[in-house]
């Protein structure tokens, strides 16, 4: 089995992208904000989600250990 030791601070930063990718496609299906706020805040935070997601992938590889 594989091992992922991370330092709090990267373990933070996998999880805020994570978060912001999730609650941005939960704005995007909502209907309790208005629509023009919703879809310019949800696909903002589907934008940074996605972006942050190669260096998050790539800090999990570099600690990744058998």
């Amino acid at each position: 089995m594989k091992k992922v030791t991370l330092p709090l601070s990267e373990l933070g930063f996998v999880v805020i992208t994570r978060a912001a990718l999730a609650f941005g496609v939960g704005l995007l299906v909502s209907a309790r904000i208005p629509a023009q706020r919703r879809r310019a805040l949800g696909t903002a935070l589907v934008a940074i989600g996605a972006v942050t997601t190669i260096p998050a992938v790539r800090s999990i590889a570099r600690h990744l250990s058998d």
